[in-house]
């Protein structure tokens, strides 16, 4: 049997097609993250929190969150942070990153209204908030590593 002309096109689109999406997802951007750790791979748009006054409002009054998004609170510098959920409606997961983008706690399903500090610990570069009960679902724990531009050349996993 020959190879055809159409058997060479459909080799051609389909290494094509594999190469455009190995750059997809090596592709970093701000309005995304990617976790990964022995429990697998997520990613979720965010919308960033990187201003003081966008850090503040995070996602109080909203009524709903889509399952495969989430908010991205970056800090210039790490340190302590800490959030409650004075006028947040929706339970949420509190996922808090090291300056390298490692997990490094979970909170889990913290209440709406709640005006108790949830605090990430000391080193804190940034934070991603989830759907309450999500990060547990997917198995999100400590050691977890996030990539996004954010985290910078000192990252456990760069963006390339």
């Amino acid at each position: 049997m020959g190879v055809t002309l159409r058997d060479m096109v459909r080799v051609v689109a389909f290494v094509a097609g594999v190469i455009l999406s190995g750059a997809a997802v090596a592709e970093c951007r701000d309005d995304e993250v990617t976790l990964r750790g022995p429990w697998g791979q997520a990613r979720f748009g965010v919308e960033l929190a990187a201003t003081p006054q966008e850090r503040a409002r995070g996602l109080m009054h909203r009524e709903s969150l889509p399952q495969s998004r989430g908010m991205l609170f970056l800090y210039p510098e790490p340190g302590a942070v800490g959030f409650w959920m004075k006028n947040t409606l929706i339970p949420l997961d509190m996922i808090f990153l090291d300056e390298a983008g490692r997990v490094v706690k979970v909170h889990h399903e913290a209440r709406p209204h709640d005006k108790t500090l949830i605090r990430g610990g000391r080193n804190v570069k940034a934070v991603l908030e989830i759907n309450g009960g999500l990060a547990r679902r997917l198995g999100i724990v400590e050691g977890s590593e996030m990539r996004h531009p954010g985290f910078g050349a000192g990252a456990v996993w760069t963006c390339e």
